[in-house]
């Protein structure tokens, strides 16, 4: 039901390879029901566009807006896949259109894997590893960012879904040949997908959605891994062992929780020392046949971290910024590349300063 636009909230949005999501949480009240686009944000020579983001997002944002009642955002956070990378138009140009369009004050722009990170364990100190076609490891003493891989299916991913999907491939096409290490099931499975293995090439290296096409061999791999093929379980093993060394890489040590950051993660939920680990991502979709020596690998390099369930995805990351942000308790590192925050001022616009955190209400 649509009421008077006299509350005020804030707006969470999660771009991302298959468009927005967009969420509305107003001051008090439940979070909407998320708006979806189906047309991924272009890329432009500066980056993601800033403008075809705002074509889709600013009718969503006030579609949301009158529905719940809400006349002022007080914050918005924005996550995108990309920003890091690609994020200049985004940092030049969406701070005064939102500003403009929607009268947002604050605006806090979030890697996907930040978001990803806050969806999943909030403003603790801890390890996430978000994995799917790709795999990122990201970890925060709430001082600064770590990340590890995420440099994509040719130079990284290790352990991803593109990643056992090209090691089952391989020992197919190794059992095609007779050569060691080859896998007569999941050269069946290879065959029934993409069909005769002298074909396999072809229907790969032509494709631009190479990555895609590789994970979608994993399920495979996880089967036969589940029906006790020994090259299908080592290839899981292995993914199991890369991603712990990137977790490994990334996760604060015991002593760095032990620090004023620990106690802000003890005031958002936490307990003052304690580093928590998450794994998030359609990747660890795949059941026990990953999960479990997955688990294990975690538990031998990480004895110190303790291993908990994602709390939320990455829209719920970006709501609770949103949140926090409004409220003046966003506790987590500033970073142009990660968490990018513009806050209006009495002199105007003001991206934050990434050495420090913005306290004020």
């Amino acid at each position: 039901m649509t009421g008077t636009a006299d509350g005020s909230g804030v707006l969470a949005v999660d771009s991302g390879g298959s468009g927005l999501r967009v969420v509305l949480v107003p001051d008090g009240g439940p979070v909407t029901e998320p708006l979806t686009s189906r047309e991924p944000v272009r890329t432009a020579a500066r980056g993601i566009d800033a403008g075809h983001l705002l074509e889709q997002l600013v009718p969503m944002a006030r579609r949301l807006m009158a529905g719940a009642g809400v006349g002022t955002l007080r914050a918005a956070a924005v996550g995108a896949a990309g920003l890091t990378t690609l994020g200049d138009s985004l940092r030049a140009d969406l701070y005064p259109a939102l500003a403009r369009e929607l009268g947002v004050r604050r605006l806090a722009l979030v890697a996907d894997a930040v978001a990803a990170y806050t969806g999943a364990l909030g403003q603790r100190v801890g390890a996430v590893v978000a994995a799917g076609t790709g795999m990122i490891a990201i970890g925060t003493d709430l001082r600064e960012w770590r990340r590890a891989d995420g440099w994509g299916h040719l130079l990284g991913d290790s352990g991803s879904g593109a990643w056992i999907g090209q090691a089952g491939l391989d020992a197919a096409l190794r059992a095609y040949d007779g050569r060691p290490g080859g896998s007569l099931p999941l050269l069946s499975y290879a065959e029934e997908a993409f069909g005769s293995a002298p074909a396999l090439p072809g229907q790969l290296y032509p494709r631009p959605d190479r990555p895609a096409v590789l994970a979608s061999f994993a399920p495979a791999v996880a089967a036969c891994a589940g029906d006790g093929d020994p090259v299908a379980v080592g290839v899981l093993a292995a993914a199991a062992r890369h991603i712990a060394d990137s977790a490994a890489a990334v996760c604060p040590a015991p002593a760095e929780a032990e620090t004023e950051a620990a106690s802000a993660s003890a005031g958002a939920g936490g307990t003052a020392g304690e580093v928590r680990l998450a794994l998030t991502g359609g990747l660890f979709r795949m059941g026990d046949p990953l999960l479990v020596p997955l688990r294990a690998a975690l538990t031998d390099r990480l004895p110190h971290a303790r291993q908990v369930p994602a709390a939320g995805d990455p829209l719920d990351g970006a709501a609770g910024i949103a949140s926090d942000l409004a409220a003046g308790r966003l506790a987590l590192p500033r970073d142009d590349s990660m968490l990018y925050v513009v806050t209006d001022t009495p002199d105007g616009p003001d991206a934050s300063d990434t050495r420090s955190r913005d306290r004020t209400p």
